[in-house]
Formats: C-alpha cells, structure tokens, sequence
C-alpha cells in the first residue's frame, strides 16, 4: 500500500494528514492557509507529488441528516478540480464534527486554547483520514 493524503476543508484554511507507507495511521501535516482555488489545489498537488502519495481523501461536511448543503458542494467541487491535477484517485469521505473532536481532544490533552486553534485543522484532517483507513481495514482493502 502507498501513503493517503487526507484534507480538512476549511472557509480559510485547509488541514493536511499522511498516511503511513502502510496506510494504518494518520499522521497531522501541516496546514495550508487559504489564498485563492488555483493556488490550493497547485499546493495540495504539489504535496500529493513530494509526499508519492496513491490517493487523496477530501473531508465531505454533509449535514447532520445526511443532505448536501453549501459546505459539501464546495468540498465536492474542489476534489472535481484537483483529480486531473493530482493524477490519483480521490475519495470523499464523511467529516461530520471532526472539527469539534479535534478540538476536544486538543483541549482533553491540555493544549491551551491559542495553541489548539495553531493545529486544530491538521488533527481534523487526521481524523477524517484515520476514519478512511480504518474503514478500508475492515473492508479488507
């Protein structure tokens, strides 16, 4: 199995998380700060290319019941934009309140609030790729 880059969405930054070469554990990345759509998605195939990666996974934040509302459309149109530019496949997956256990976990482990707003996106983007990964396993893929 190759490395999976995972992405957290956000309105003006943009979480980033590597899988291990074994694609068990998401590792936080780094964060990307929001300019324009170009200049994104030149960044995040830029770093997909440096990183070998096989695969993206771009947080989904659908609705708490499920619909598509204006925040997965964007999601959904940004990973539309970034397939021919990262040449490898890209999945969406559900990131409902990944941003709100990032922060709790964060806060549970003691980081002080500036500190937790500093990594709060990268950690999001963990979670939304740990829950790919692990959802891979028990799929047997």
């Amino acid at each position: 199995m190759s490395r999976i880059l995972g992405l957290d969405l956000g309105a003006r930054r943009i979480g980033v998380a590597v899988s291990d070469p074994t694609g068990t554990i998401a590792l936080p990345l780094l964060v990307l700060v929001h300019t324009d759509r170009r200049r994104d998605l030149a960044a995040v195939a830029k770093l997909a290319a440096s990183h070998e990666v096989a695969r993206i996974v771009v947080g989904w934040p659908r609705n708490m019941d499920g619909t598509v509302g204006p925040a997965a459309k964007r999601a959904e149109a940004f990973a539309s934009a970034l397939r021919p530019l990262a040449g490898v496949p890209i999945d969406l997956w559900d990131e409902r309140l990944t941003t709100v256990e990032a922060d709790r976990t964060l806060r549970e482990a003691g980081t002080k609030r500036k500190g937790r707003r500093a990594v709060r996106d990268r950690v999001a983007a963990a979670l939304i790729l740990q829950g790919y990964l692990a959802a891979r396993s028990r799929a047997g893929l």
